[in-house]
């Protein structure tokens, strides 16, 4: 299975990331036209509470906003055990690669996966000589996880905070 995150760090001839980490049997498995509607569902689960805090839960929304970003070449299933528990899509952008998506089912989250995934697209950034990009949505969990996992904040919009994660600064010794 090639498992390459992005499909830009494959082809500058960068190292696939490991698909299994520490026994605990996540893995990526390539995305098809075919899984738009559970990913959407999916998707919609990961954000619905956070969305709805800020009183911006809508599923039309939800639909157009995936629908005009699904990639399949550059997405990935994220499998617990060869169960599919979340996505994750990297794209190249003009300074980074930006994670796009990065969604684990309600259920599983807090059990390693978005640690395990985001390992992953750091892996291919190193290995691409590029710092990672995303943004979060303001008052959503997911922005004590990215400052967890040594993202900065460097900018806010009127419903994200957007985030990069530096490999030089990450590899500089102590």
């Amino acid at each position: 299975m090639d498992s390459a995150l992005p499909q830009a760090a494959a082809e500058a001839g960068c190292h696939a990331p490991r698909e299994e980490h520490d026994g605990l049997g996540f893995a990526f498995a390539p995305v098809v036209e075919q899984d738009f509607e559970p990913m959407l569902a999916l998707r919609i689960a990961a954000l619905r509470d956070s969305l709805e805090r800020l009183g911006r839960f809508d599923p039309q929304r939800a639909r157009e906003r995936l629908a005009a970003q699904f990639q399949p070449q550059r997405m990935r299933h994220i499998l617990r055990d060869g169960q599919r528990i979340g996505f994750m899509t990297v794209v190249p952008a003009a300074d980074s690669l930006c994670i796009q998506h990065l969604y684990i089912q309600p259920g599983e989250q807090g059990r390693g996966a978005g640690a395990w995934a985001l390992a992953q697209a750091k892996m291919q950034a190193r290995a691409a000589g590029q710092d990672l990009t995303l943004s979060a949505l303001q008052r959503s969990d997911a922005n004590r996880f990215y400052l967890r996992h040594g993202f900065v904040p460097v900018g806010q919009s009127d419903f994200d905070t957007d985030y990069r994660w530096q490999h030089a600064r990450a590899e500089a010794p102590c």
